[in-house]
Order: C-alpha cells, then structure tokens, then sequence
C-alpha cells in the first residue's frame, strides 16, 4: 500500500517513516517548509519527499493522491503554549484536518490514523490507571483540539465510511528528538544533564507521566493500519507511571554525577499524575510495551551523547 505521513519529518514520523519502510511500504513525506533544513540523506531514494502548508488545501489534495493510508501527526501547537492563542491552535489543527477529511473522503484513501494526545486528553484523573472510557476533560487548548478531531474522525466515518484509528499517546522519548524544545521532558532534560547544564523542574518534580519509548510508539503505529475490531481508539503508553524527580534521578546514574537542580513554580495545567490503562491495546492489537524505562532512556542518552547540538530546529530523518 501507499502510506502517507503528514508531519513525517519530525521525530515521531521519522521512526514510523523507517518502520513502515521496512515493512516494504511505499511512503510519502508530506512537511512544511523549513529554511536551511537538510532533506534526509539515507532514505530519500527509498520514499517521496514533498513540502507544502497542512492548510492549503491544494497542498493537501497533492499530498493524498493515490495514497491508501494516511497517518496524521501534524500539530501546530504544543501544550504549554497552545492557551496563549486557542483562535490558532483551532485555525491550524482542526480546521486543517476538516480540510484533510473532506479530500480524504473524495480520495481513494482506505483509512486515516490519528496521533492524538494521552497526556492531555483526560485532564485531572478520577482513576489510575486511565481506560479510553475516562471522562474527558482537557485543561490545554492543545487537548481540546485532539479531542475535537477524534469526534470529526467518528463523524466522518459514520457520514461517509471513512475509516479511521485514534491512538492516544503517553509522553513518547528517544533518540531524534528536539533537546531544545519546548516539549519533551526527557530529551531536553537529558540534553541539559549530558552538559552539566542547570534543570528547571515546574512544581516539586512529583508529576507523574507515562514515558514511552519511540520505538515501542511506532510500532503500534505501524500495527494500527490494519487494525480492525470493535474498538477505533487506543491508549498507547508504558501502562506505568515515573515522576519528574525519577527521571532524574536514572538521568544522574546515566550521567555519573549529581545533576544540577531549580525548583520553580508549576503550571496550571500540568495534572499530578496520568498513567494510561493500555490493555485494550494489548487485547485487539496485540501490542504491548517491548523496551523498559531503563533501556529506553540508555538508548537515548547514547544518542545524545553522540550528537552534540548548538542549535535548535525540528528533528529531520537522519542523514
């Protein structure tokens, strides 16, 4: 089959570019234009490069034509800034994805798979660890808006046949992820540690989140397209949960040294705790967590270690 990956690019896509790859897929990369971004090297003979605004519709019809899956991991926004301008988050992400649904349903595409956000989605927990049937009571414009395109998504499939799975990510981490980002506690506090820089911490360090390794993430990406069943949404997480000081405290054993700490005051809209119940997954995907938290944060500090950055941009596939 043709596969698109719309925001394939970027660190969670270009794990899934090279596991669908792999698997013998033909993959179309569909991203936004990035001045004095280096296309990828290595695989460039092996897939479709094209650039465009997720937006523009005639960008979009161009990126979907003749394609048979579509994997949506666009989001213009990120969690700790998406309140600060709600009018965008929902002109750029659910806005751009209507656009995308009503080409899609024209299309010959069989189905669309949707990277939606386990972290935010829920809100302050009633129950741990969190099933899919948990109330859903986002605190971040961020939130609202995956949860708003999972209802467009069901809409869609109910009007007009379009098929479709949501997966419900925890906080994924690994190597090629942006260490001078905004998001990404792992990396950007791994970066910080391999420099003996100072971390800032929001809060006292005891929120806890569901860290899950990249690998594992694009794995059940890679599953869902051909998943079928009763259910079309999916929490995909490490089913355990570690706190901010924990992840710490494995990064000091990685680093062999104390690391420099500064406590500041947390965010509103930070809940204390999210642990997703990932056994549905396990159940009618048949996916289940293969790495610990341990062999996931080695993996991703070697990779730190090898690949020094003095600046930031948005992680391309690798050269």
């Amino acid at each position: 089959m043709k596969v698109l990956l719309l925001g394939g690019g970027g660190f969670l896509g270009s794990h899934l570019c090279e596991q669908l790859l792999s698997e013998g897929e033909e993959v179309r990369v569909f991203e936004r234009p990035i001045p004095g971004w280096q296309k990828p090297v290595t695989l460039e003979d092996h897939m479709e490069w094209q650039e465009g605004d997720f937006t523009n519709t005639r960008d979009l019809e161009r990126a979907l034509e003749s394609c048979d899956v579509v994997y949506h991991l666009v989001s213009t926004t990120l969690p700790k800034t998406s309140n600060d301008n709600p009018v965008y988050d929902i002109e750029t992400n659910v806005l751009g994805t209507l656009k995308l649904l009503e080409l899609a349903r024209r299309k010959p595409v069989r189905k669309i798979i949707f990277v939606s956000s386990g972290g935010t989605i829920y809100g302050i927990p009633k129950e741990i660890p969190i099933k899919e049937t948990h109330p859903t009571h986002p605190l971040c414009s961020y939130g609202i808006g995956k949860l708003t395109i999972e209802k467009y998504l069901h809409l869609y499939h109910v009007l007009h046949g379009l098929d479709y799975c949501v997966l419900r990510l925890g906080n994924p981490y690994g190597e090629r992820q942006a260490v001078l980002g905004a998001q990404g506690a792992v990396a950007v506090f791994m970066h910080k540690a391999f420099h003996d820089e100072t971390l800032e911490i929001w809060g006292d360090g005891s929120v806890v989140r569901d860290y899950l390794y990249v690998k594992d993430a694009v794995r059940a990406l890679a599953i869902a397209r051909f998943a079928t069943g009763e259910h079309r949404l999916f929490n995909i997480g490490a089913g355990e949960g570690r706190s901010v000081n924990d992840l710490l405290d494995n990064l000091e054993k990685l680093a062999g040294r104390r690391l420099k700490r500064r406590y500041v005051e947390g965010r509103a809209f930070d809940v204390p705790v999210n642990i997703l119940d990932i056994s549905r997954a396990h159940e009618q995907l048949g996916w289940s967590p293969q790495y610990s938290f341990e062999e996931g944060l080695r993996r991703t500090w070697a990779w730190v270690a090898s690949n020094p950055v003095t600046h930031d941009r948005k992680t391309a596939l690798p050269a």
